[in-house]
């Protein structure tokens, strides 16, 4: 793994460490589904709710869970960046890995069901994920609508997440997906 890669995982385990108390733990990955399923104002019960909740669980199960070196039911950084870089050595694994959970939060980011994530949903869930000013999120969304259609499609957002979690390019946008990275 980078130090790009480093960088962008401690990025991301700042968002994921909902209650921030220093580590990831099966309630951190219920807590951010709650949150993003609240912040869409759907019901616990709904298809997107249940297949959102679905897929973090398995994400917890099958990636990060693994992480926890010690078996005390909590990931902290250092477990999840070497976590890291056993499960997400392998861009090819993204489908099985990431893919899932990834278009169960697309579901959710579009709000309005019109199979694209405009600027206004993409920045209302990544700045709330990561804690993302508003120009950040601007700049970002900007730069990865690569068709410049002014929403980002089904593959655009996959395309985004498969850099952020396997790229090592710090000039890609998509690094700085949740938060500006810095050395």
């Amino acid at each position: 793994m980078t130090e790009v890669q480093d960088l962008k995982y401690r990025q991301w385990f700042r968002g994921a460490d909902v209650d921030g108390d220093g580590v990831i733990t099966i309630q951190d990955v219920r807590l951010m589904g709650e949150r993003f399923i609240q912040s869409r104002g759907a019901t616990q019960g709904s298809e997107t709710a249940r297949r959102l909740t679905d897929g973090l669980e398995a994400f917890w199960a099958n990636v990060i869970a693994p992480m926890d070196g010690d078996g005390d039911g909590k990931v902290d950084l250092r477990e999840m960046t070497e976590g890291f870089r056993r499960a997400l050595a392998d861009r090819s694994l993204y489908p099985h890995q990431v893919g899932p959970v990834a278009d169960c939060y697309f579901d959710l980011i579009d709000a309005d069901g019109d199979d694209r994530v405009d600027q206004a949903e993409f920045g209302e869930i990544f700045g709330m994920a990561g804690n993302v000013s508003t120009e950040d999120c601007a700049a970002v969304f900007k730069a990865l609508d690569l068709d410049g259609s002014g929403g980002l499609d089904r593959a655009e957002f996959h395309q985004a997440l498969t850099e952020f979690f396997y790229g090592d390019d710090p000039d890609a946008p998509a690094a700085h997906l949740f938060g500006r990275i810095a050395g």
